[in-house]
């Protein structure tokens, strides 16, 4: 009986290990995707997901995966078709050319659930928590630069809409990390002199509120 216990217990643990590996295998390939540690695969990632920006910003979303479907299913029928004619002219008995894509376990298994159900359950209460903490002027400093960030983002928002943001935040993601190591002096310079002139401001923001509201965040 204690064998089995253990036995199960070892498992679970096993299984686990394996979904925190395999959640840290997918960050490892996303980051190294984005830092064109592997140049082709990056480049595709990089043109298709623009293309689907691009194409959701002109088309509607259904158009879109329906190409994209339609477009998937014309390269995999005509595959298909083409190599049941091979095999019949050269009878050959190769079978499905999909077949190691078709046996492959692609199920999502209940550690790996539980796991990201955790995961998102801990950054939903750090986000609740750090909304009722903003709002509610719990310090009015932080509150202040949200304010100012959605006063900037009402302007953003006048100028782009959500796909085009989508876009530009795609064409930042796979291009920021190029733009760094080249030119990362220099770039760490200026985010030194801006990051020294925000705390100037702010220390000056703060040395003009009043003597309640100093003791209130002191307390």
């Amino acid at each position: 009986m204690a064998d089995s216990t253990s036995s199960s217990h070892s498992d679970s643990s096993s299984s686990s290990n394996n979904s925190s590996s395999s959640l840290r295998d997918l960050t490892r390939s996303a980051f190294q995707l984005i830092h064109w540690k592997e140049p082709k695969k990056s480049a595709v990632a990089f043109g298709s997901s623009l293309l689907v920006l691009v194409s959701v910003a002109t088309l509607s979303v259904i158009s879109v995966v329906s190409y994209l479907l339609l477009a998937c299913l014309c390269v995999t029928i005509t595959f298909r078709v083409y190599k049941s004619v091979i095999q019949a002219v050269q009878k050959s008995d190769e079978g499905h050319p999909f077949r190691s894509q078709l046996e492959r376990d692609i199920s999502v298994s209940s550690e790996s659930a539980r796991l990201l159900t955790d995961q998102s359950l801990f950054h939903l209460n750090w986000f609740s928590s750090q909304t009722r903490r903003l709002l509610l002027v719990e310090d009015l400093v932080d509150s202040l630069k949200l304010a100012a960030v959605m006063w900037m983002m009402t302007y953003v928002g006048a100028i782009f809409n959500g796909v085009t943001i989508l876009i530009l935040a795609d064409i930042m993601f796979f291009t920021t990390p190029l733009i760094y190591q080249k030119k990362k002096s220099q770039i760490d310079r200026y985010i030194d002199l801006i990051r020294s002139r925000v705390e100037e401001m702010l220390q000056k923001l703060k040395d003009r509120l009043p003597g309640a509201v100093r003791r209130t965040k002191a307390e």
